[in-house]
């Protein structure tokens, strides 16, 4: 009986790895040909939503994994912004190269202030994150060499078909996802999620604290200036108190909530969901943050762990799995 029991239970588990394997390809297979199937506009809420699972993927990664809350990771969505326009604008360099200065120059400037960062704890990591997000802001709107705050027409995406845009949200968006399981996967992810769940003990148990976060803090910054160079790409014009605002973090921390803090998963849907309401309360500017907030206040007192985290914990499913499995030697 015992043994029938056992055979069952592995049954189970075998199924559930294939799904887990199954899933993502197939998802993979139907982006790669849907923009060739559907309209122009769908296309282009296609590309928001990868971009902004890109965007969510990384706050999740710190606030979510490794429990460092950030309000300022609009800091490397405007470097982004910013290096891909010297670099077309300027320089008339390639766009490639604008996006990967993007990324390079969020990294050296999440170094610069890492320092000073990562001294504050809790509520004073946030805000100063916060506060360094809102200088940039100022320094970039008095900057004469990126033409104060005036801003940038950046030309280089007039060039680009909705297709070509399309394919460089997803290869930003997918890849984010990519990194992250894998991260999660290694023992760099292991850390982080011991040190998000206690510090101390993370400690005590041989893992550099300092370090952890910091190879976290750059990664997330990495990516999050490629996708930031990629959202004005797409936006086609990039502006000081626009680029470094605010509603891009509050954007962040939404879709993490309402998909499911601590899931590969929750980003996603997360971002699905924000996107297509922010379609939707286009034409109501005045209210629109007020229904989100609201929206978000029902999920936290009904799913505390967002919808990705209610599914896991009722039916024990993950399409994007970071549990290890044991070989039998």
């Amino acid at each position: 009986m015992f043994r029938v029991i056992t055979m069952q239970l592995l049954s189970e588990k075998v199924f559930k790895r294939n799904v887990c394997l199954l899933v993502p390809i197939i998802l993979l297979a139907v982006l790669c040909i849907l923009p060739f199937w559907v309209n122009e506009n769908i296309v282009m809420i296609m590309v928001q939503i990868f971009l902004y699972m890109a965007l969510g993927q990384m706050w999740n990664l710190l606030g979510g994994y490794a429990g460092l809350v950030s309000l300022g990771q609009q800091m490397f969505i405007g470097l982004g912004g910013y290096a891909l326009a010297v670099i077309t604008e300027i320089y008339h360099l390639p766009m490639i190269l604008g996006l990967i200065t993007g990324g390079i120059v969020s990294v050296i400037f999440a170094l610069v202030i890492s320092q000073p960062i990562f001294k504050m704890r809790g509520v004073y990591f946030s805000i100063g994150t916060w506060i360094a997000a809102e200088a940039l802001a100022v320094y970039f709107s008095n900057w004469t060499y990126v033409r104060s705050g005036q801003g940038f027409n950046i030309t280089v995406s007039y060039d680009l078909t909705t297709i070509n845009m399309y394919y460089i949200a997803a290869v930003v968006g997918v890849g984010a996802v990519v990194l992250v399981h894998a991260l999660l996967r290694s023992k760099l992810g292991l850390a982080l999620m011991a040190m998000r769940d206690n510090e101390s003990a993370a400690e005590t148990i041989g893992i550099e604290i300092y370090n952890t976060k910091l190879k976290c803090f750059l990664i997330s910054a990495f990516v999050t200036g490629i996708t930031g160079g990629a959202l004005y790409l797409s936006i086609a014009y990039v502006q000081p108190y626009a680029a470094f605002g605010i509603d891009w973090t509050v954007a962040m921390v939404f879709m993490v909530i309402i998909g499911g803090i601590g899931t590969i998963e929750g980003p996603i849907v997360g971002a699905i969901f924000y996107v297509l309401l922010k379609q939707y309360l286009y034409d109501y500017p005045g209210i629109s943050m007020i229904i989100l907030g609201i929206i978000a206040i029902i999920i936290i007192l009904t799913a505390p762990k967002g919808l990705m985290g209610a599914v896991h914990d009722y039916w024990s499913f993950e399409i994007f799995s970071t549990r290890r499995w044991v070989k039998k030697i």
